[in-house]
């Protein structure tokens, strides 16, 4: 599994490996039982801390997604087979950045999405 980081961007390392983790397995790329390459290698390969790493792969094991235990492989959880529930919460995620970005209110947003809904 290839891992991604975009140091210039203002989102912190560590989401980034977990958001490359999460598209991975929303993609299909990687699915239930796969091992993730290890903190160490990440780090090594994308020239970032070890900790750094450590954090993301972290916050997926916070998600359910990915099991951690000490002294062996980091794997992709059953949990992974609910990929659909992935990409909504990535494009949920994706969307909400765009209405902070925008300054629209979360009425707005709410308002937007049910007129997206009653199209389809």
């Amino acid at each position: 599994m290839l891992i991604v980081v975009d140091p210039s961007s203002a989102q912190p390392l560590a989401d980034q490996v977990a958001a490359s983790v999460r598209s991975a397995v929303a993609r299909g790329a990687a699915g239930p039982g796969d091992k993730l390459p290890s903190a160490r290698a990440v780090a090594a390969a994308l020239g970032i801390n070890l900790h750094t790493v450590l954090r993301g792969y972290q916050q997926l094991r916070d998600e359910g997604l990915v099991e951690l235990r000490r002294g062996r492989a980091a794997t992709i959880s059953d949990l992974a087979a609910e990929g659909g529930r992935l990409r909504l919460r990535e494009a949920a995620e994706a969307f909400a950045a765009a209405v902070r970005h925008l300054g629209a209110s979360e009425e707005e947003a709410l308002d937007a999405v049910r007129r997206a809904l009653a199209q389809h």
